[in-house]
């Protein structure tokens, strides 16, 4: 077995009938299309595999994802955390409705890598590819695609297939490392059983690597369990690199345990949690303003759950708006700072907009201008201010770090600098804002001046009351004290 460097991975967008799949298989030789139903009705229901080796060596996998509207829910669990969009305009018929969705999707999570497949080429004259090229590049036009290379092809006659697989491999040539902050995470997209290995899912892995016999837990639920094996594209692994598509087969856990939506991951190194704060923008095209409190459905990752939407700034955000909110879900989900997701309506469905995970507020959050300063530090450009607007309660620089979205290193730089300066205050093990500090303080003060008029005779609170009033863990607490008093 083998240590894999990271695998580029590129999802297919489109509109249904495009020749997203057909184009898969001519590029790879491998039908992703590999439930019953679909090769039966001849068009893509869920998310489909495959891959191949580019012209200048090295693979890439591919997600193929359906481009009929009644499955954009798998759709959005497949291509949230791919490298590049390879993007289908069938020839004869141009620039559709799930095409203009997709894109909007891309937009929202942030895809601003890809190639145009200008497919079927060969069932149009010269004169009407160039039209379809250009309600293209029209459609492209004010999106981080507009300049993308496109590719006029023949699955069919296969024309143009080494001219996209070029096109493909500049592309990624071009697209940023994946980051590894040592919080490996895997959100899983399928989860089976294989006669003899037992339960196995599938996902890109981001975030830090995986190994063979790392302990796991699945969560949310905190499943535990073992990684037994892993593979990329039928080989088998050691350890697993960010960015790479996954399948680890799993100890411990059964398959009925695990399903898409969930995130297989370190023991306690990931959150979970029913309370989002959000940079929410709504789409141009949204059909009508977003009103507070409206439900909506959220797709994150792999996952997608109901949730209610509290608008921080306003009681209304206009298509083509942008304002901090609060998502309150209906059910857990796994995640991290950093985060991008998606909104819709359920009914009529519609894309409507999508967010950018800024904290994992446990608490409700009120429509004051102090609450919007807050969020507004947690997306500060600086390492230090986000690091800074995590310290709100003392917390170790590890998982102020990882409340803020920043790499272990970038976490102890930025400490290190506001201990020096002042504007952070050392507690024990833990670290806190001096702002925090000295609100904690008089806190303090005011719990024991209390205490002391209620019952004269006492000097003030006991030790206990004040820790209960200030809502901190003991360990933090005594380290808050011994520093008051030093």
């Amino acid at each position: 077995m083998t240590e894999a460097t990271a695998i580029r991975v590129v999802g297919t967008a489109g509109h249904v009938d495009h020749g997203k799949s057909t184009l898969l298989t001519a590029l790879t030789g491998m039908d992703p299309d590999r439930l019953r139903e679909e090769r039966e009705r001849g068009m893509t229901i869920d998310l489909g595999f495959a891959w191949v080796t580019l012209p200048g060596g090295g693979d890439i996998g591919f997600v193929d994802v359906p481009g009929h509207q009644d499955f954009i829910r798998n759709m959005l669990a497949g291509i949230g955390s791919i490298d590049a969009v390879l993007l289908v305009v069938a020839a004869d018929e141009g620039v559709m409705p799930q095409t203009r969705e997709h894109l909007a999707i891309l937009g929202l999570l942030g895809i601003d890598r890809g190639v145009i497949a200008l497919t079927k080429r060969d069932l149009v004259d010269d004169e009407w590819a160039a039209l379809a090229s250009s309600d293209v590049r029209g459609a492209l036009r004010g999106t981080a695609l507009a300049d993308a290379p496109l590719v006029e092809v023949s699955a069919t006659a296969r024309r143009g297939l080494d001219e996209l697989l070029l096109a493909l491999e500049r592309v990624l040539g071009e697209a940023p490392v994946r980051r590894d902050v040592g919080r490996p995470r895997l959100p899983v997209d399928r989860s089976f059983t294989m006669s003899g290995f037992g339960t196995v899912v599938t996902g890109t892995l981001l975030d830090g690597s995986l190994a063979v016999g790392d302990e796991i837990a699945a969560v949310p639920g905190d499943i535990r369990g073992r990684i037994r094996g892993l593979q990329t594209h039928r080989r088998s692994l050691e350890v697993a690199r960010p960015g790479s598509r996954v399948a680890a087969n799993l100890s411990g856990i059964d398959k009925e345990a695990v399903t898409r939506g969930m995130v297989v991951a370190r023991p306690g190194s990931l959150e979970t949690t029913t309370v989002l704060a959000v940079r929410l923008a709504l789409l141009a095209s949204a059909s009508t303003a977003l009103e507070h409190d409206e439900e909506v459905k959220v797709h994150l990752g792999t996952a997608e759950t109901m949730a209610r939407v509290a608008l921080l700034e306003r009681s209304q955000l206009a298509p083509g708006e942008t304002a901090w909110a609060q998502l309150r879900l209906a059910t857990p989900v796994a995640v991290a700072v950093g985060d991008r997701l998606v909104i819709r309506r359920p009914s009529p469905s519609e894309t409507i907009g999508g967010g950018t995970v800024a904290d994992l507020a446990v608490a409700r959050l009120r429509r004051r201008p102090e609450t919007v300063e807050a969020l507004e530090r947690r997306v500060a450009p600086s390492a230090a201010s986000r690091l800074l607007a995590s310290l709100d309660v003392p917390r170790t620089v590890a998982e102020a770090a990882e409340r803020s979205g920043l790499a272990p290193s970038e976490g102890a730089t930025a400490a290190a600098g506001i201990l020096a300066d002042g504007r952070a205050v050392p507690l024990g093990d833990a670290v806190v804002s001096r702002d925090a500090f000295e609100a904690f303080a008089t806190h303090v003060e005011r719990i024991c001046a209390q205490a002391h008029r209620k019952t004269p005779l006492r000097a003030g609170a006991s030790r206990e009351e004040a820790r209960s009033a200030l809502g901190l863990p003991a360990k933090r607490f005594n380290a808050l004290v011994e520093r008051l008093v030093a």
